[in-house]
């Protein structure tokens, strides 16, 4: 037990925590100290400049001008970071560096394509009034500003408020250089910023002359032309120091809308603008308005270019673009590219297409169409991309962003005919739906259908049929066959893909239905047979005798030109019909009618037709079997007159025998006749026979009288192809 009364020494604690705790509490306490008196140093620092009243205002306002001012500043120089990474290069925009003359099927010009350029006269040797029209126009304070005219662009916005927008600009001269130079046509705020640090980039390391030679040089004129010199040779068939005044006038009101003012595509709004840059010449200060009346009164008359506007120029800038990838690797700068438009059946295909819009496009709320035709042989004999290529050259022709609706179909009867050897257009199927998940197909009138044959469900575009079809072959293999056929574009494998759900061009479903008329091999469209250079280098030239890809069995194809026969004789497609013609094809028409199409083909030609909006509003009611249908009856009615019409694969039909009708016969005065197409052999006689004539011709003594001789012109050789 231990003693109560005993205490145990306690010893002393250490007290060096204690001490660290108390130095720590009073540092604390004296920063703490030393910070406010600090402060409230600063505080009667700055308490000498406070302001107070109307003088407090102004210093809040200025205040919050640099602030802003800094993060405005800080947002233009990230947005001009691809402006200085554009300079860095040190590499402007390539203009197109080809030139390409393009040939018929028979060797006469169908029109040109690539660059017109002549940079060749120096800035002194321009012609004074054309130089000062082009500044009193699109920069009259050219020489004053440092690239970017802020006091212009002020003067172009009240003139725009006003309705005087043909009149002025707001970009410099410098910044549309700048454009040109270095920078895309899209109209973004981001283009406009990196535009102006590039303008104030030019004006540092280039002079004001400099900087206006290069813009008359690289601005783009219209009609294939950059820059003014290569411009007046093609406007008015002259070197551009002998322009007139006049047509100084008109040159210089290209620079803002060389396709909407060139005189070759309208001359009365070409010359409305020259009108424009004369009374701005007046009112800059330039000219008096006596020195300009005579120029008012005999207005500048550019050289005839009417066979080009005429010219195919939808298929011309898709020829365009494949030659340049066929001539990619070679070193030439100029091309001649034999074509296989045919001029005869391009111009009843514009004519069919313009004729039906412009007749009851108002009718169906409709204002644009496209078509393609080719031979089966896949040779492209005609294309419309849209209604006015002056307007729009927009190509609708090719490019794939418009659903076929039922237009599709026959590649899902191909793929079943395919798969199942079996079937037959008389083998009957059930027509009730049949729902793939939640989607259930619905038939154009609304109504469901017990069983019935599949020409028929074909004829009367039944949408229950193809869909169960899809579900028994999968949709795998009829995306598959598709591509096989000649759709080249890729689009999702969906539920509703047997009714159409994909995007495609015009030229690829004219592509595909060649199959039908080709005898089942593949026939993708060509529209170039041959390039040479100018002094006759052969860069490419198309073999006939490439083997043919065989992607439908004989039998598929009869079984589908029976059913797309029957189509035009009683179905959706009645308006299709030709006289003594075995016309077959199918009728499409998509959801809320925003596309409506028909595909069709004989045994010379195949067509395909699209009508709708670009805007993809839907157009009332319109549906395959009206203008699309239309439209293609127009242009195979005529391109099957006056020649030999074959036979379709599967097609119980007697075409209409070969007949030329005789001038003589009264009853054949009124019948639109095509001349019958020359063969090879008949042309190159008709050439030799030319060469003999120039011969004899040449052989003849000067003291003769030429007048008595007349030389023909050659007739033009004909390609099989």
């Amino acid at each position: 037990m231990q003693d109560p009364f005993y205490n145990k020494a306690k010893r002393k604690k250490k007290t060096r925590m204690l001490a660290a705790d108390a130095w720590l509490d009073s540092a604390l306490y004296d920063f703490w100290q030393a910070l406010g008196r600090g402060y409230t140093n600063i505080e009667d620092f700055f308490s000498k400049f406070r302001v107070s009243g109307l003088k407090r205002f102004f210093v809040e306002i200025f205040s919050d001008a640099l602030t802003f001012g800094a993060i405005g500043m800080v947002l233009v120089t990230a947005l001009a970071l691809p402006a200085f990474d554009a300079t860095a290069t040190g590499q402007f925009n390539k203009a197109e560096d080809i030139s390409v003359v393009f040939l018929d099927r028979y060797g006469n010009e169908a029109g040109r394509r690539g660059i017109r350029t002549d940079d060749s006269y120096p800035l002194n040797k321009l012609p004074d009034y054309f130089v000062k029209a082009a500044l009193a126009t699109e920069d009259r304070r050219f020489y004053e500003h440092w690239g970017i005219d802020v006091v212009g662009t002020l003067r172009a916005l009240a003139s725009n408020a006003q309705g005087d927008s043909s009149l002025q600009g707001g970009s410099s001269i410098t910044q549309q250089l700048a454009k040109n130079l270095f920078l895309s046509s899209e109209r973004t705020l981001e283009r406009k910023i990196n535009e102006a640090f590039l303008a104030v980039w030019l004006e540092w390391h280039y002079t004001k002359d400099e900087i206006l030679k290069l813009y008359f040089d690289r601005a783009y004129m219209g009609g294939g032309n950059f820059g003014a010199a290569a411009a007046a040779e093609f406007y008015f068939g002259k070197k551009i120091t002998d322009v007139n005044l006049a047509e100084a006038a008109m040159l210089a009101g290209l620079f803002k809308a060389p396709t909407k003012y060139a005189p070759h595509v309208d001359l009365a709004a070409a010359r409305g603008r020259a009108n424009l840059v004369l009374s701005n010449l007046v009112d800059a200060g330039f000219l008096t308005e006596g020195q300009v009346t005579a120029a008012r009164r005999s207005p500048a008359l550019p050289v005839d270019r009417s066979d080009e506007v005429n010219s195919p120029n939808y298929f011309l800038d898709y020829a365009f673009e494949e030659t340049k990838k066929l001539v990619a690797d070679s070193r030439s700068a100029s091309f001649v590219v034999r074509t296989t438009i045919d001029p005869v059946l391009q111009t009843y295909a514009e004519d069919a297409i313009t004729s039906v819009v412009r007749e009851q496009g108002e009718q169906y709320k409709v204002s644009q169409a496209a078509m393609v035709v080719t031979e089966p042989t896949g040779a492209i004999r005609a294309m419309v991309g849209g209604v006015d290529y002056g307007k729009s050259q927009f190509n609708r022709a090719i490019v794939s962003n418009r659903q076929p609706g039922s237009s599709f179909k026959p590649f899902v009867y191909a793929t079943t005919f395919e798969k199942h050897p079996e079937y037959t257009p008389a083998t009957v199927v059930s027509g009730a739906t049949r729902c793939i998940g939640d989607w259930c197909p619905r038939n154009y009138t609304g109504g469901t259908y017990g069983r019935m044959s599949l020409i028929s469900a074909f004829a009367r575009s039944i949408n229950t049929v193809p869909v169960n079809l899809s579900i028994d072959t999968g949709r795998g293999p009829i995306a598959e066959l598709t591509h096989a056929m000649g759709i080249t574009n890729d689009f999702p494998v969906t539920r509703s893909l047997a009714l159409g759900a994909a995007s495609v061009s015009v030229l690829d479903m004219a592509s595909s239905y060649s199959v039908f008329a080709n005898h089942g091999y593949k026939t993708p469209a060509f529209g170039i047979t041959r390039i040479t250079t100018l002094t006759g280098d052969q860069i490419y030239e198309a073999n006939p005798d490439t083997p043919q890809e065989r992607v439908l069995s004989e039998r598929t194809v009869q079984y589908l030109n029976q059913m797309m026969r029957s189509v035009v004789e009683g179905g959706t497609g009645r308006r299709a019909q030709i006289e003594g013609v075995p016309a077959a094809g199918k009728t499409g028409t998509t959801s809320s009618y925003r596309d409506a199409w028909f595909c069709g083909l004989t045994g010379n030609y195949v067509a395909a037709v699209w009508f709708g909006n670009d805007d993809y509003r839907p157009t009332n009611n319109l549906t395959g079997g009206t203008l699309p249908t239309i439209a293609w009856q127009k242009f195979m009615a005529y391109a099957h007159t006056n020649i030999e019409i074959k036979p379709l694969d599967g097609v119980d039909f007697e075409p209409a025998p070969f007949v030329i009708a005789d001038a003589e016969d009264g009853s054949a005065d009124d019948l639109a006749e095509r001349p019958p197409t020359l063969q090879p052999e008949a042309a190159r006689k008709l050439l030799d026979v030319a060469d003999a004539l120039r011969a004899a011709l040449d052989a003849v003594p000067a003291a003769t009288d030429q007048a008595a001789f007349v030389t023909p012109d050659p007739a033009p050789p004909v390609e099989a192809m």
